[in-house]
């Protein structure tokens, strides 16, 4: 599915538009294309091939027309001929918080502020302050914007973006050209949160077919280099990817060397030594002879050294070897075992989809059960709920359980953790609610005891049984606020508190480390919840999923893999 990334390329079209001095219906109309598209439910360019793109709201003719240039040939033109008149390090500029395409015209048209270092040198002479609309408080702000942007830059990629490019090519070469097998390696197989680059292994007898076509998909901004059997390209987005068709007879010993970890490989290696054997990516081979005895499977790969095979998520040589020695890895939790969906907001607060639609969505996915979370009332930049406004939820989630039985949508809520520890309602409005969730939103810069305390505080409320995103965290965006997990971990285990970990990609908190912690050295139960805000974003449980398997956390040690008779039975305990 291609959805966010043409949203993506439709959000740098508003933008470069913007800049352009472009008629501002024709902005308005990329950002609502752009918002629609990212919340489709059906591949964009399943639609772009039915010839149904004009059926989509907000989407008409020129639009429409732009979508299918950008599916054919990954360029829209008339965004390139746009770049031509913006300067280039403009866009850059909008990335400083504070800072919208109107303003960003504005230091461009009176002070010449072509990129960041200008927009530095202009700020720390105090040139902004004059600026009409800005003043010296804005003028701080920027500089600290600035620091922001720089601290964030980094050269590894979110899983969730690199992963759906990498299904992507996957799949377009899966259907043009002569691929036998094939597997996405590297830290994406590993579930890591975040990616350098691409690796992806296929078999072919036709392998110069296969690298032809590869270095002319739509998703080329730049061919590094082109060989018989190994290909490198860079991305629109940036990402590298490597592509390398392998010989059939290898590809289990190159799929094991190229997923990594290099710690754990390393590990495998010496172990091969110990037992007469070479381990490299062409196979396992016997020393004295040369004769190879596994490459063609991955599980021969670990058999032939007397190991279990160890799932990918595990492989960070941090005791899973060992276990697989001994034949005591856990059985980790797969992605098939979720049942229902803990944690997502629809359009009664800041989502963008209907209960209905999140429902329908939800057993699509063969999910048994749901629990929409709309924010509390404290959280009014996300059109927080009254507990009048969630009573008027509560009638229409009755009205779509008759409707959807045997399938269950449950009341829950994600309480705000306010600055001094209390929640947004009292205690005894709790009751409303099949499932209470509560989180820290505001307040983040407060000193560790401060916020340790905060949540001591909210573990204590009997109703409250799940801490959302507990550290805070956006991966490359925004770092853990300070708080003592330990000390949070122990409180909440004696109060039978769950914590969760977040799927959004951008989130993934709690951490696997973190994660793992809870569960193995304080006896937790933990919740995925997506987070969701549209029925797209349902998709990024394996996001959390991937968490969990790296936290090596068991099927039994996540309450959403409870059936719904169990989770009935969980929530009437709570």
């Amino acid at each position: 599915m291609r959805n966010k990334e043409v949203a993506e390329k439709f959000y740098e079209l508003a933008e470069v538009a913007e800049l352009a001095g472009e008629n501002p219906f024709k902005v308005k109309a990329y950002l609502e294309a752009a918002r629609v598209i990212e919340n489709l439910t059906i591949p964009i360019e399943d639609l772009a091939k039915e010839d149904k793109l004009d059926g989509i709201k907000g989407v008409g003719k020129s639009i429409a027309e732009k979508i299918k240039e950008y599916l054919e040939t990954g360029k829209i033109t008339k965004l390139e001929e746009l770049k031509k008149v913006v300067p280039e390090g403009l866009l850059e500029l909008e990335k400083v918080k504070g800072l919208g395409a109107k303003r960003v015209k504005i230091l461009y048209e009176k002070l010449g502020i072509k990129n960041l270092e200008d927009l530095e040198k202009a700020a720390k002479e105090h040139k902004i302050r004059d600026l009409e609309g800005f003043g010296e408080k804005t003028e701080q702000k920027i500089l600290e914007g600035i620091k922001s942007l720089r601290d964030k830059r980094t050269d590894r990629f979110l899983i969730g973006i690199a992963l759906p490019i990498a299904e992507s090519i996957v799949n377009l070469l899966s259907k043009n050209t002569p691929i036998e097998k094939h597997m996405i390696c590297g830290s994406l197989r590993r579930m890591k949160d975040t990616i350098g680059d691409i690796d992806i292994l296929v078999t072919s007898k036709n392998p110069s077919f296969v690298m032809d076509y590869f270095v002319q998909i739509p998703f080329v901004k730049e061919v590094l280099a082109k060989g018989d059997t190994k290909s490198s390209i860079i991305t629109q987005e940036g990402i590298q990817v490597d592509l390398r068709v392998v010989e059939n007879d290898s590809f289990g010993a190159a799929i094991q060397y190229f997923t990594g970890s290099k710690n754990h490989n390393v590990r495998l290696r010496e172990i091969a030594i110990k037992k007469n054997l070479k381990l490299n990516e062409y196979g396992v081979f016997r020393l004295d002879d040369n004769a190879i005895i596994a490459g063609v499977k991955e599980t021969d790969v670990y058999e032939a050294l007397d190991l279990d095979w160890i799932p990918p998520e595990m492989r960070e040589d941090t005791g899973e070897i060992e276990l697989a020695m001994q034949h005591k890895l856990p059985t980790i939790v797969d992605y098939k075992d979720i049942k229902g969906d803990l944690h997502m907001h629809t359009k009664y607060s800041d989502g963008a989809n209907t209960i209905e639609e999140m429902a329908r969505k939800a057993i699509s996915l063969g999910y048994e059960y749901i629990v929409v979370t709309e924010h509390a009332k404290a959280l009014g930049v996300a059109h927080g709920l009254s507990i009048e406004e969630f009573k008027k939820e509560k009638e229409e989630i009755n009205r779509l359980n008759r409707k959807f039985y045997p399938f269950k949508i449950f009341l829950g809520v994600e309480l705000n953790i306010l600055s001094d520890g209390s929640i947004d309602f009292d205690e005894k409005d709790l009751d409303i609610f099949d499932l209470c969730l509560a989180g820290i939103h505001t307040g983040m810069n407060q000193s560790e005891s401060a916020i340790t305390e905060r949540i001591k505080k909210v573990l204590q409320i009997p109703k409250v049984k799940i801490i959302v995103h507990p550290t805070g965290r956006i991966i490359n965006g925004r770092s853990e606020y300070s708080v003592n997990i330990d000390e949070i971990f122990r409180e909440a285990k004696k109060y039978n508190k769950i914590f969760e970990i977040n799927a959004s990609f951008e989130r993934l908190d709690l951490s696997d480390v973190n994660a793992r912690k809870a569960v193995y050295e304080y006896g937790l139960k933990i919740a995925i919840g997506t987070d969701a805000h549209s029925t797209e974003s349902m998709n990024n449980m394996r996001f959390g999923v991937g968490v969990a398997r790296r936290a090596w956390l068991r099927k039994e040690d996540i309450i959403n893999t409870k059936s719904l008779k169990e989770f009935e039975e969980f929530l009437r305990e709570v």
